[in-house]
C-alpha cells in the first residue's frame, strides 16, 4: 500500500472563559459540523480550536491505517513531510500553529516577546513561560472582529487624556505634558514620552486606579443618556469595564487602536507589539509557541515590568494595522496573507460556484487546510481513500501533495490553508 501523506485531522479545542457559548461560537459550529458525534454543551464556551501539532493541543489523526494517533507522532517520524527547507530551517518541527478562535469577552492585554526575550524569559520563568521561541501571530476575521492593536497616534492619546480627567490623574501631570510637547519631528522623543505614560498608567496603585476608574464608568454611565461619550470612548469602556470590574486594562483603550475588521480582513501582530482581541471569530496562525506577557484584562499571571519594558511605543493610526491579501499570480482563486516573519503564511481559497473540480496545489511545504464552507469530495494519489470534505472538516497535507477537490455544493467553497513559504 502506499504510504499515506495526506489524511484528515481532529483538532483539540480550548474552553477558555472568554469564548463565545454553545452554538454561538464558530469553533463550536465547525466541530459539530465537522463531526455529528461531537456533543456542544450549550453553556460551555469554546473558545479556541488548534490545529497542529503543539504538545498541549496535538491533533489526533482520523485515518486508523496510520499507526501514528496524533500528528506530533506522526512528523516525528516522517520528518520529510515538511519539505526539505522547512525541516532544515526549523529542526524537523511543523513551526506553526494554525487555530480558529471565538471571542465574546476581550482577552487580555498582552505582547509576545522577540526571539531573544523569550529566550530570556523561558531560562528565568519557565512556569509563566514555557517555551524559548517567539510568537508572531496574525488574526483574518471571519465574522466582523475587533481588536485593540499597536499605540494610536499621540494627537489621539493627548485628546483622550484632555477628556478622561481620571486617565491624566493616573498618569501624572509631569509625563502627561511630556507627551503634549512632544514634536512630530522627535519619534525617539515621542516613543519615550509615551512609554512614561503608558508604564506610570500600567503600574499605577490598585486602589488608586480602581478609584478613579469606578468615577470614569459613573461619570460616563450618567452621561450615556443622549450625550455623545466618543471623546472618552464611553461604550468601549463600559463594556469591558462590565467583562472585568476594577481591571487596569480598561485604561489601555486610550493608548491603543480600536481595529476592526470585516470578514477575509487580517492584522498581523508582531513581536512586542500590544494587542488584546475584544470580540468577534477569526482564525489565526502563530509561530508555534505559546509565550504571552500580560498585564490586564485578565486573571492569569501578569507580568507589568517585562511588559512595559518590551512593548513597541511607535504611534501609527488603526488603518496601518490591517494587514492586506495578495491574490495569487498563479490562481485567482487564491489570496496569500505573508507576513514578514518566515513561520507561516495563509491562503485564503474561495472557489466559485460556476468551478466544479479544483486542485489544492502542491507546495513545498506540510500545510493544514480547513473547510469554512461548501462540501467537496477530496482525492489525492497520497491519500488512502477518497475523504469527504465539509463545514468544519480539517485536512494535513504534506509537502509536494495535491488534492482534487470535485465540489458537490450550489454555493462554491470557502477555504483557509495554513503554511510555510520559504
Amino acid at each position: 500500500m502506499a504510504e499515506i501523506r495526506v489524511f484528515p485531522l481532529s483538532c483539540a479545542v480550548q474552553n477558555y472563559s472568554w469564548g463565545k457559548v454553545g452554538l454561538e461560537s464558530e469553533v463550536a459550529k465547525l466541530l459539530s459540523s465537522g463531526d455529528p458525534l461531537v456533543q456542544i454543551q450549550p453553556d460551555r464556551p469554546y473558545a479556541e480550536l488548534w490545529m497542529g501539532a503543539h504538545p498541549r493541543g496535538d491533533a489526533i489523526i482520523r485515518d486508523n491505517r496510520i499507526p501514528q494517533k496524533t500528528l506530533g507522532q506522526w512528523i516525528a517520524d516522517n520528518p520529510a513531510c515538511l519539505g526539505t527547507k522547512v525541516k532544515d530551517t526549523f529542526q524537523g518541527q511543523l513551526p506553526f500553529l494554525f487555530k480558529v478562535l471565538s471571542v465574546d469577552t476581550a482577552l487580555s492585554i498582552q505582547a509576545h516577546p522577540n526571539k531573544e526575550l523569550a529566550a530570556k524569559l523561558h531560562a528565568q520563568f519557565p512556569e509563566h513561560y514555557p517555551d524559548a521561541n517567539h510568537k508572531p501571530e496574525m488574526a483574518i476575521a471571519l465574522t466582523p472582529f475587533e481588536g485593540l492593536c499597536g499605540f494610536r497616534p499621540v494627537e489621539e492619546i493627548v485628546s483622550f487624556l484632555q477628556n478622561v480627567p481620571e486617565l491624566r490623574a493616573l498618569i501624572g501631570e509631569v509625563a502627561v505634558e511630556q507627551l503634549e510637547r512632544s514634536g512630530s519631528d522627535d519619534p525617539r522623543g515621542v516613543s519615550a514620552a509615551l512609554r512614561v505614560c503608558f508604564t506610570r498608567l500600567m503600574k499605577s496603585e490598585k486602589k488608586f486606579f480602581v478609584d478613579q476608574l469606578n468615577m470614569l464608568v459613573k461619570r460616563i454611565s450618567q452621561e450615556e443618556e443622549g450625550k455623545d461619550t466618543s471623546g472618552s470612548n464611553g461604550e468601549l469602556l463600559l463594556r469591558l469595564h462590565s467583562q472585568y470590574p476594577g481591571d487596569i486594562g480598561c485604561f489601555t483603550i486610550y493608548f491603543l487602536n480600536l481595529v476592526k475588521l470585516e470578514p477575509g480582513e487580517a492584522m498581523f501582530l508582531g513581536a512586542n507589539e500590544p494587542h488584546a482581541y475584544l470580540r468577534g471569530d477569526c482564525v489565526e496562525c502563530m509561530a508555534c509557541s505559546d509565550n504571552t506577557v500580560r498585564a490586564g484584562l485578565t486573571p492569569k499571571f501578569i507580568d507589568v515590568l517585562t511588559l512595559c519594558e518590551m512593548l513597541n511605543y511607535t504611534p501609527a493610526p488603526s488603518s496601518s494595522k490591517i494587514f492586506p491579501a495578495v491574490q495569487s499570480q498563479l490562481d485567482p482563486n487564491v489570496y496569500v496573507y505573508d507576513p514578514p516573519v518566515p513561520d507561516f503564511a495563509i491562503m485564503r481559497i474561495e472557489i466559485p460556484a460556476s468551478i466544479k473540480l479544483y486542485l489544492i496545489s502542491a507546495i513545498d511545504s506540510a500545510s493544514i487546510l480547513l473547510v469554512i464552507q461548501g462540501t467537496a469530495v477530496g482525492t489525492s494519489t497520497a491519500a488512502a481513500s477518497e475523504m469527504s470534505l465539509c463545514r468544519g472538516s480539517v485536512l494535513f497535507i504534506s509537502a509536494n501533495e495535491s488534492i482534487s477537490l470535485h465540489l458537490s455544493s450550489p454555493d462554491g467553497m470557502l477555504l483557509f490553508r495554513a503554511c510555510c513559504l520559504l
